[in-house]
């Protein structure tokens, strides 16, 4: 193998769910956000297993992802929270897709296009309480209710909110949010469908359960490490490559471009077939780690396209075809995407979705040989 691989341990992912799963009301639903291709780790593979695991609610960002995911889970229940257009209404209809309303105009536009196709149009409104993005003003929503009933075309089914800051030692702006957002509430018709929590307010903040919670990086396996959280998760995800070379080379040895790194003393470099077109951010430059022989070992000299090099000391045994862990376990180490996140002044979600598309996924299974993600495709899993 040439290239670097991921591999996605489908038994972690529902550990995952049964930890989130028991620790909130039985009558309280997961949504599965699984936007950005499940951030990274292969949507419809994740979503299967999910809905294996008792996951009846799944959230993406676009409707081409809706559509994607409905091909491969025709009984589930879809949000996009994201905008959609009115001219895609046909599609939500037909697909039983429901969209979010963003604001007054898009939802008038929304019951529009579905009167024009004689039919009413299930959405979730999204209430703005602080987050300043998509959504109808929480002081707005009684008037927008109000024009969308006597519009017609268009049915609230579920009414949503997203927080902008959860921090367990500084709840104001969150307790802030909620408080907003049960005030809307009470401009809307009863029975919706609400839904406020995300990772971590569900991690801290049992009050905001609602009907449902939207899940995302926590059920992936990260944000979940604190002790005092209700419920613990751990990665699903591990990101490997192979040594395709190794060197040995004498003290003052110059490595990679502009020769930023240079040996110390008479040791050994390994190549590895990974770089930044595979997502192994630059900023890791001199500064990453990665696992060989189950020992750290440096990342020297600048990540390239496509190869990076690592000091792996002057009396390591590794061979051209050893694995390497970028991210994940190998022996009594681990290197995690929090861990590069920190290195690179970012957060794992930003390591995780920008590991390149094509590289090959495999999703391990209990007691079964390695799937990969054609494997799903073509309906050869389940």
């Amino acid at each position: 193998m040439n290239r670097s691989w991921l591999e996605v341990n489908l038994e972690q992912l529902r550990n995952n769910i049964r930890a989130l799963r028991a620790s909130i009301p039985s009558d309280t639903e997961i949504i599965f956000v699984v936007k950005a291709d499940a951030y990274g780790h292969g949507m419809v593979p994740v979503a299967k297993a999910a809905a294996e695991e008792g996951v009846r609610w799944f959230a993406v960002a676009y409707l081409e992802s809706a559509v994607k995911l409905r091909a491969a889970l025709p009984d589930v229940d879809l949000l996009v929270i994201g905008h959609v257009l009115p001219e895609n209404a046909e599609t939500l209809l037909t697909q039983r897709i429901t969209p979010i309303v963003t604001d007054c105009e898009h939802g008038l536009a929304l019951a529009d296009a579905a009167r024009e196709l004689g039919q009413t149009l299930p959405a979730h409104l999204k209430v703005d309480t602080g987050m300043g993005r998509l959504g109808v003003q929480w002081d707005e929503v009684a008037g927008a209710a109000k024009v969308f009933e006597e519009a017609g075309g268009l049915e609230l089914t579920g009414a949503c909110s997203h927080f902008a800051k959860v921090e367990p030692k500084e709840p104001a702006s969150a307790l802030e949010q909620s408080k907003k957002f049960n005030e809307a509430l009470a401009h809307l018709p009863e029975g919706l469908f609400t839904h406020l929590s995300s990772s971590r307010a569900a991690l801290f903040f049992p009050e905001w359960d609602f009907d449902g919670i939207r899940q995302g990086i926590v059920l992936y396996g990260y944000g979940a490490g604190e002790p005092e959280g209700r419920f613990h998760t751990k990665p699903i995800l591990q990101w490997k490559a192979r040594v395709v070379q190794v060197k040995s080379v004498p003290a003052d040895f110059a490595v990679g471009y502009y020769g930023t790194y240079r040996t110390e003393y008479p040791t050994q470099i390994a190549t590895l077939a990974v770089g930044y077109a595979d997502g192994y951010n630059r900023a890791l430059s001199n500064r990453g780690d990665v696992l060989i022989g189950g020992k750290r070992c440096a990342v020297v000299g600048r990540v390239s396209m496509n190869w990076i090099t690592a000091d792996i000391g002057p009396d390591a045994d590794v061979q051209v075809g050893d694995e390497a862990v970028l991210i994940g376990e190998q022996g009594d180490e681990a290197i995690w995407a929090n861990e590069l996140s920190k290195i690179c002044r970012t957060i794992p979600y930003e390591i995780l979705t920008s590991l390149n598309a094509s590289l090959e996924r495999k999703y391990l299974q209990p007691r079964s040989t390695p799937a990969t993600v054609l494997d799903f495709l073509h309906g050869t899993c389940s």
